[in-house]
């Protein structure tokens, strides 16, 4: 396909697909004059992640670029490009800074059996949170998060079961982080609308 169709599929300007290709985002095409190029299906695949990273999951074009290397250099292994992807691997090891992980977190992750690396930023998220409450003079037990935990595996399982058909590395990343990141105020809304729910069941007069 030509420029002018690989910009009208994707959904992405002529101008910007030239600034991908100059930044070295995107390959460069195969060369069919000294003006034209001609692009293919992995051109549009890489071309819709590039706009996940940027559009969706708000990367700097630099940043864009490294987590596209690492991509490539892991295209085989699922595990690793889907946490490159939706961020709960880093590229780089940075050096632990700030407060050390409160026990709770790494004794709730024990209990649930689950796999999660040290460095992983939603692990210091929950450490965030569990030491704001705290600091509020609302301290959470570790184990009233367990039945939550137990529903996000739920989640998660669902997630992954709607990429287990595609085959193509970049694909299963763009729907990967799409599905992350544009679902999650939805389920937010969802359980909003539970809570009302439950509470209209268990306390609305009849």
């Amino acid at each position: 396909m030509r420029m002018s169709d690989l910009s009208r599929r994707s959904g992405v300007s002529v101008t910007t697909i030239k600034y991908y290709l100059r930044e070295g985002l995107l390959p460069a095409g195969r060369q069919l004059s000294a003006t034209q190029a001609e692009y293919d299906e992995q051109h549009l695949r890489r071309l819709r992640l590039i706009r996940a990273l940027i559009g969706v999951r708000g990367l700097s074009v630099s940043t864009t670029r490294d987590v596209l290397r690492a991509l490539d250099e892991h295209a085989g292994d699922t595990h690793i490009l889907l946490g490159l992807a939706l961020g709960s691997i880093r590229i780089v090891e940075e050096p632990e800074e700030g407060t050390p992980e409160p026990a709770e977190v790494g004794a709730l992750i024990k209990e649930l059996g689950w796999q999660v690396h040290q460095s992983a930023p939603a692990r210091a998220a929950l450490a965030e949170t569990l030491t704001s409450l705290r600091t509020l003079g609302t301290p959470l037990e570790w184990r009233t998060l367990l039945p939550y935990a137990r529903l996000a595996e739920q989640t998660a399982a669902v997630d992954l079961d709607q990429l287990d058909w595609i085959d193509d590395p970049l694909e299963v990343a763009e729907r990967a982080l799409l599905l992350t990141v544009l679902l999650e105020p939805a389920l937010l809304a969802l359980r909003r609308m539970a809570q009302e729910n439950e509470s209209a069941r268990r306390h609305a007069e009849d």
